[in-house]
């Protein structure tokens, strides 16, 4: 199908760097996200070459509009793709849609040997996740590449089933120290985060260090590396955040002008609450970045408060974030409550007793509405020169006390982004909520067995897995980890 005159122009502009292509319909509306290592043979190929599908010519015959967000290499690309398709969820897209098609790239950095894997979904554990990810093929295959580069474990294979795989050259030696291997990791981390750049030079100075001391061995293992690392990052690089340019996202500067923001709010916190009957009770901070979970930035706290308050806890979330002790953290340009006037009111009048003057809103869960104070609401701005957010996304507001209601339409871009970050936070607050639950229950009846103290109480989870196999276990099962005494003393109480 040829190219309508109005896009002629258009892909004529296209660059032969990799990246992300987005197709626009009339109004303006995403309608298909896909990713290129060449951008201008990939898209002008919907223009020019016979499809034999059903769904391209039609997706073809809608479009009005195309933009493109250039990336380091196509595994970035990739990144950015899942993120975006996740986000707008554009019809043409259906195969996407589903979160099972999502996949991490997992390192369980706590290990004194890490294992490396591809995981569907990141948990609570204390492992580093980078993704999410579309094509788990695609991810594989960059693994691959960075395997023979900075060898790992997986998950499959122990350290002393490593023979084979350290022969064909991607696993470490089966006898490697645990401090040769984690400089190996803390490499590979490197290249997973972004920070190619920053390694190679590293790799080149290590390399230099080597060869003057004579230490030829190890020299030419970092050249080794140092080369292919730098023909690699012309191939993929891995990146924790996306080379967005913002002002293109119908989402946050929808946001920025719907509650009234001068700049388009960069990183996001979101903050939730998860607790069972006032027990157990933690929070949960969440950071997105252009629009982008940001994983590594992550935190949670523990509640010291007790009984079930919520609105007590959300303001002592506050006051710990914001204490100032945390000089480490940056500070958001928009902060986001998951709940209503009640929660949003919790929380500003702390960050108002520590003068933190920050942007804040709330995301009421029943009707799905924005809540903002109106002393922090000077309204629409549109001051930034910028787009306006489409039509769809225009809904209603109206004023309730000292809260301004925004009520978007469930199509709008911007409330599915807000909608998105607060889930997030739920997820992972009910994650350490669960977490806490647990680690109490497993031992909370083995603590009032009389002489069972810690150390055979860890015993007894790791031989059984919690206290209810530890009730199931046979008494020879019992006598082997802990011995006849003991194990006489816990069937007694169990």
């Amino acid at each position: 199908m040829p190219a309508p005159i109005h896009l002629k122009a258009r892909l004529a502009e296209l660059p032969d760097d990799p990246g992300v292509y987005l197709y626009k319909d009339s109004d303006s509306q995403i309608i298909y996200v896909g990713k290129a290592s060449v951008l201008k043979r990939r898209v002008r190929s919907y223009f020019t070459k016979k499809h034999d599908d059903i769904k391209t010519p039609i997706l073809v015959s809608n479009i009005a509009s195309i933009d493109w967000l250039i990336t380091g290499s196509e595994v970035e690309a990739l990144f950015l793709e899942a993120e975006l398709i996740k986000r707008y969820k554009p019809i043409y897209n259906i195969r996407d849609k589903d979160d099972k098609n999502f996949s991490y790239v997992k390192i369980t950095v706590t290990d004194d040997f890490p294992k490396v894997s591809v995981v569907r979904r990141p948990a609570d554990d204390k492992a580093r996740y980078f993704g999410p990810f579309i094509s788990t093929s695609m991810v594989r295959e960059a693994l691959r590449y960075l395997r023979r580069i900075f060898p790992y474990f997986s998950n499959s294979r122990l350290v002393a089933q490593s023979a084979l795989e350290y022969q064909i050259g991607v696993a470490p030696h089966p006898q490697i120290s645990r401090q040769a291997y984690r400089v190996n990791i803390r490499r590979l981390l490197l290249v997973l985060e972004g920070k190619s750049t920053k390694l190679v030079d590293e790799l080149e100075k290590a390399m230099d260090v080597a060869a003057k001391a004579k230490r030829y061995e190890e020299a030419a293992q970092l050249r080794d590396q140092y080369l292919a690392l730098k023909a690699l990052s012309k191939k993929m690089i891995f990146g924790a955040q996306e080379s967005l340019d913002m002002t293109m996202d119908q989402a946050l500067t929808g946001l920025a002008d719907r509650i009234g923001l001068k700049t388009l709010p960069k990183r996001m916190e979101c903050y939730d609450i998860s607790n069972f009957q006032g027990g157990d009770a933690v929070s949960s901070m969440v950071v997105f970045t252009n629009g982008t979970p940001h994983l590594s930035e992550y935190r949670k706290f523990k509640m010291q408060i007790k009984g079930p308050n919520d609105f007590a806890m959300m303001a002592e979330t506050m006051r710990r974030r914001f204490s100032g002790r945390h000089t480490d953290w940056a500070l958001p340009d928009l902060i986001i409550i998951d709940g209503g006037k009640g929660q949003l009111a919790a929380a500003t009048e702390v960050l108002d007793e520590l003068g933190v003057r920050i942007p804040t809103v709330g995301l009421a869960k029943r009707h799905e509405e924005i809540v903002q104070r109106l002393i922090d609401s000077p309204g629409l701005g549109q001051s930034r020169g910028e787009p306006k957010a489409p039509m769809r996304d225009i809904g209603h507001e109206k004023t309730d006390g000292e809260f301004r209601i925004i009520s978007l339409p469930h199509t709008s871009k911007s409330l599915q982004l807000l909608q998105r970050i607060r889930d997030e936070a739920h997820r992972f607050a009910v994650s350490y909520h669960t977490s806490v639950r647990d680690k109490r229950t497993k031992t909370s009846k083995l603590d009032t067995i009389p002489g069972i103290g810690p150390v055979t109480r860890k015993q007894l989870i790791r031989a059984f897995g919690s206290v209810q196999g530890v009730a199931l276990a046979s008494q020879s099962e019992l006598v082997a980890v802990v011995g006849a005494a003991k194990a006489t003393i816990i069937r007694q109480h169990l």
